[in-house]
C-alpha cells in the first residue's frame, strides 16, 4: 500500500469540502478521480501532497503518517502540474535542474537529475527541444516537459490534477498518449481528470465525488457501465 486516506476532512471556513474520504492506493495502480467542478478532487490532491491541512481524519503515505509528521518522504510525491497555475512555470531551460543546497553532492545530484530529464525528453520526442525555454514551446509540450521535471525526481507517486484542462483541445491528446505510457509502464498516479475515456483507458479504480462525498468506487467497467448510485449515473450522462 502506498497511500491511504482514512475519513479525510477538510473545511474552508464553514464550507466542508471534503466529507469523511476513505481511499487507499497501490503500488503500480491509477486511479481516476471524477467527478463536477467542486466536488473535492482538486482539494484531495492538494491534501495528499500537503499544501492544504486537514480538519480531520488521516493520510498514510509509506506507513508514514503526513498528519502526525507534517512533512512527505523524500522522493515519494510529485506534483508536475495543476490546471489553475501555467504548467512550466520555471524560467530554465527544460533540461535543466538547479542545485538544491551547496557542495559537490549537490551539484553531483542536479547532473543526475539533468542526465534522466534529458532521457525522458527523448522519451517524449522533445529531445531536441531540452535547450529551449517554456514560452518557446506550444502548450502541450510545455505540459510534458512538467510531467518530465517530475519523473526526473523518481517519486513513487505521481499526482496529476486536471493536466488538460487549460489545453487547446488540438494538444490535449499529446498529454494523454504520455500519461498512458506511463500507465502502460507501471507508474503509480493519483488523478483528477474530466477526460473520461481516458480514466476508462488507463485506471484500474475509477473515484467518483459528489460534494465532497466518496459517493462510489470501482473498476472502469463497474463504474461506466453498471454505476451503483443515481448520482453517479446522472454526472455520467451529462459528460458523455
Amino acid at each position: 500500500m502506498i497511500l491511504e486516506l482514512d475519513a479525510v476532512v477538510k473545511r474552508f471556513g464553514d464550507n466542508e469540502v471534503l466529507r469523511g474520504i476513505s481511499l487507499n492506493l497501490h503500488r503500480h495502480e491509477v486511479v481516476c478521480l471524477i467527478g463536477a467542478s467542486g466536488s473535492g478532487k482538486s482539494t484531495l490532491l492538494r491534501c495528499v501532497n500537503l499544501l492544504e491541512t486537514i480538519d480531520g481524519g488521516t493520510i498514510t503515505l509509506f506507513g508514514q503518517s503526513l498528519t502526525e509528521s507534517g512533512s512527505i518522504p523524500t522522493g515519494s510525491v510529485a506534483t508536475p502540474a495543476w490546471s489553475f497555475s501555467r504548467s512550466t512555470s520555471f524560467r530554465t531551460q527544460c533540461s535543466r535542474e538547479r542545485p538544491r543546497g551547496t557542495g559537490a553532492s549537490a551539484e553531483a545530484q542536479a547532473q543526475r537529475r539533468t542526465g534522466r530529464a534529458l532521457q525522458l525528453l527523448e522519451r517524449i520526442g522533445l529531445r531536441d527541444r531540452a535547450d529551449e525555454y517554456p514560452e518557446r514551446l506550444s502548450g502541450g509540450q510545455q505540459q510534458r516537459v512538467a510531467i518530465v521535471r517530475s519523473l526526473a525526481m523518481r517519486p513513487a507517486l505521481l499526482l496529476l490534477d486536471e493536466v488538460t484542462s487549460a489545453l487547446d483541445p488540438s494538444l490535449v491528446g499529446e498529454v494523454l498518449d504520455l500519461l498512458r505510457d506511463l500507465a502502460h509502464t507501471g507508474t503509480t498516479m493519483l488523478i483528477a481528470t474530466h477526460e473520461m475515456n481516458f480514466a476508462r483507458d488507463v485506471a484500474q479504480k475509477i473515484v467518483y465525488l459528489d460534494g465532497g462525498v466518496l459517493v462510489e468506487q470501482g473498476t472502469p467497467e463497474q463504474i461506466f457501465s453498471n454505476p451503483q448510485h443515481e448520482s453517479t449515473r446522472l454526472f455520467l450522462e451529462r459528460v458523455r
